[in-house]
């Protein structure tokens, strides 16, 4: 699948032709102790590897070389989090990877982090996407990853875009990060206003202009507190002003009663309105009708006693208990399911009031929590909401703490709002950003000013030459004894192995692949890592030091090195 066309200089190739043939993890459960560290599909798809929570082989391989990670290696996922990677910087050398996830080894000529950048692109995504399409299991093998079609510019460029990812994703990031803080900013200020709302903070100076109202009269209500409940309440009540009173919520409810249950069987899309637990929501009044229950009644059910009014408060009974919602608008037909509590305010509080008591912290969660200590069974019961202590003011001091707290909320839910807009701005940045980096626009203006470096033997078409007679290179150099290999420890090579600029400079005179990989102090049965170790040191010194060069083939198909002249570089 191409991405379209491409910058003057890149080419597209698969996966396949950039990486080292893709490898199966190794199967077997995970242990929370061991020897071996076990690199799973969950760990991997939350950013960078936390090492200290990967769990260990149950089994250890009979041959953990064969499936143990190394620094540069790239990890996908096949099933599962289809598709999520990990670039691997140094993991510990005890530590293979799980069956569900595929090895990936770029070449040394290729930049793995220009790599993993793409693996996170919409390119990428889309790409496997197909592959995976019409599956009934969702998942990708790794003949189908290395298929996957890779826009390649010439290796600085890589760098460069790589580079240039880091630092605009970086500020993403912190963006990102910075903006998700501001919700629970926002949940904080909300939770504090209702706490100095309800205990008179808010309206301290208001009520020093209008010292002169009067207290209220209440009307006796037919209702009476729990006596113990309501003292235990009133109790941890904090401090409020001498103008106020401290009134059990018996005396200030008109009615009560909970939902009943069956209603189930009256389930319809369309009737009168079922409120339910998840229409009401901590650290708020109002009341939540995101998600909507329809119910279609007979004529005449025992449960139409919880038919909600405007100003009636609804409370969670079970689970989440304490939560309240006031109904602010006429809802035509509604009623409550038996896991909420219709409460009708009397005319002596104002009932958004009375909603932000029960909401505070401070006042109706508190106390509710202590209900709940002393409870014999789960759950809120009528009897814990009429021995609620209310702080009562004034009925116009009510009023103005309402105004006040709703000006505020309006506020708050406005920057709520705008953060969220702009979180989901954010969010589309990142694949914007990494859209515009492999279709060449992050490297346009590096491109024009260093044409020397994306052209010739610096183009990515001599990239991908060279890639390809490094494999086979590898593969015309002599095979590893696996038994010899096996025997020997950490200790197995008697000489030290030096870069290979030294080598070059102590030999005097152009060496062979196979001269200098002697002369750089491998041993003739070199295994594999070795022998990345040993190319990853000749692309640092042709490539990025320009160190040494790279002389025309002999005869024998064999690369000869030499050092570079001083200046040839410039």
């Amino acid at each position: 699948m191409s991405a379209g066309k491409l910058p003057e200089g890149w080419v597209e190739s698969q996966l396949s032709e950039i990486c080292s043939k893709p490898q199966y993890g190794y199967t077997t459960k995970s242990s929370a102790s061991g020897e071996i560290k076990y690199l799973r599909t969950t760990d991997i798809t939350k950013g960078a590897v936390n090492w200290s929570n990967v769990p260990y082989c149950l089994d250890i391989p009979d041959d953990v070389s064969k499936y143990q990670l190394h620094d540069r290696d790239i990890v996908i996922s096949r099933a599962g989090s289809i598709g999520f990677s990990s670039l691997l910087k140094n993991p510990p050398s005890n530590a293979v990877f799980a069956s569900y996830l595929i090895r990936f080894k770029p070449s040394d000529f290729f930049s793995e982090l220009y790599l993993k950048r793409f693996l996170e692109s919409g390119n990428y995504w889309n790409q496997l996407s197909s592959m995976s399409a019409g599956n009934a299991v969702q998942n990708v093998n790794a003949q189908k990853l290395s298929t996957l079609i890779v826009p390649i510019p010439p290796l600085v460029e890589q760098i460069i875009i790589a580079e240039k990812l880091d630092t605009l994703l970086a500020q993403v990031d912190s963006t990102k990060a910075r903006l998700e803080q501001i919700p629970q900013i926002l949940k904080r200020f909300r939770q504090a206003l209702m706490a100095a709302a309800v205990s008179g903070h808010l309206t301290e100076a208001w009520r020093n202009k209008h010292c002169n109202i009067d207290i209220n009269n209440i009307s006796v209500s037919k209702y009476k507190p729990n006596n113990g409940l309501f003292e235990q309440a009133k109790s941890s009540v904090p401090e409020i002003p001498s103008s106020w009173q401290i009134i059990p919520s018996a005396h200030l409810i008109e009615y009560i009663t909970s939902g009943s249950r069956g209603w189930a069987d009256y389930y319809s899309t369309e009737g009168a309105l079922f409120l339910r637990m998840s229409n009401v929501r901590y650290n708020t009044t109002k009341l939540d009708l995101d998600d909507l229950q329809f119910v279609n009644l007979p004529g005449s059910v025992e449960g139409k006693r919880s038919h909600v009014k405007v100003d009636d408060l609804i409370i969670s009974l079970t689970a989440d208990v304490g939560r309240v919602a006031r109904i602010d608008k006429d809802l035509g037909e509604a009623y409550i399911n038996q896991h909420l509590a219709l409460v009708r305010p009397t005319k002596n509080i104002d009932s958004e009031y009375f909603a932000l008591c029960i909401a505070s912290q401070n006042i109706g969660v508190k106390q509710i929590q202590f209900f709940k200590k002393g409870a014999t069974k789960a759950g809120l019961g009528l009897d814990d909401i009429r021995s609620l202590a209310i702080p009562f003011p004034p009925l116009s001091e009510q009023q103005e703490i309402v105004r006040r707290v709703e000006q505020l909320f309006v506020y708050a839910d406005t920057i709520e709002k705008q953060v969220n807009n702009a979180l989901t701005r954010v969010n589309n940045l990142t694949q914007s950003i990494l859209a515009k980096a492999f279709r060449g626009e992050l490297s346009s203006q590096w491109r024009a000013e260093n044409p020397e470096l994306i052209t010739g033997e610096n183009s990515a078409a001599a990239l991908l030459k060279k890639i390809k007679d490094e494999r086979e290179a590898i593969k015309r150099l002599p095979k590893p004894k696996r038994s010899a290999i096996k025997k020997k420890t950490g200790k197995r090579m008697s000489k030290q192995i030096i870069k290979v600029v030294e080598a070059l400079t102590q030999a005097g005179e152009p060496l062979s692949g196979q001269q200098l990989l002697d002369a750089a102090g491998y041993p003739g049965d070199s295994n594999t890592d070795d022998l990345e170790k040993f190319f990853l040191d000749i692309r640092q010194a042709l490539i990025v030091e320009k160190s040494i060069v790279k002389l025309e083939r002999s005869e024998d198909g064999q690369d000869w090195f030499s050092l570079a002249e001083v200046g040839s570089n410039e």
